[in-house]
């Protein structure tokens, strides 16, 4: 069984930063490509941003190109990504999730193994 747990959400002011980290526990073997997901209220699940196991190959949602980071160190086990310029849109919860293959995909249906998820609220 495989293990993910984000933290770093919280309460942030339009035009500030936060970083979001996942830690992968137990068989982290079961997950290579991660992905970070987003839920605001009321609407579906949104992918925002991708990174394949080695970390040579990322993908990013137009709506967070150029402010969002994706990032990854395989010997820690994390996954990052870096919100920087936010806005009060991207307020939502954010998952982490992974899957065994080595490349993410933006259909969250490839993705096996889901973290709780973390809040991030951006005030105007």
């Amino acid at each position: 069984q495989v293990t993910l747990v984000e933290s770093g959400g919280g309460l942030v002011q339009a035009g500030g930063s936060l970083r979001l980290s996942c830690a992968i526990s137990g068989r982290t073997d079961y997950v290579a490509a991660m992905a970070w997901v987003r839920q605001s209220a009321g609407k579906e699940r949104e992918f925002v941003s991708g990174i394949s196991y080695n970390g040579g190959y990322t993908d990013v949602a137009e709506s967070v190109k150029g402010r969002f980071f994706v990032s990854r160190d395989n010997a820690k086990n994390e996954a990052y990504l870096e919100m920087d310029i936010l806005k009060p849109e991207d307020t939502a919860v954010y998952y982490c999730a992974g899957h065994s293959r080595g490349y993410p995909s933006q259909g969250e249906e490839h993705y096996t193994t889901w973290g709780e998820g973390t809040q991030v609220t951006v005030s105007s």
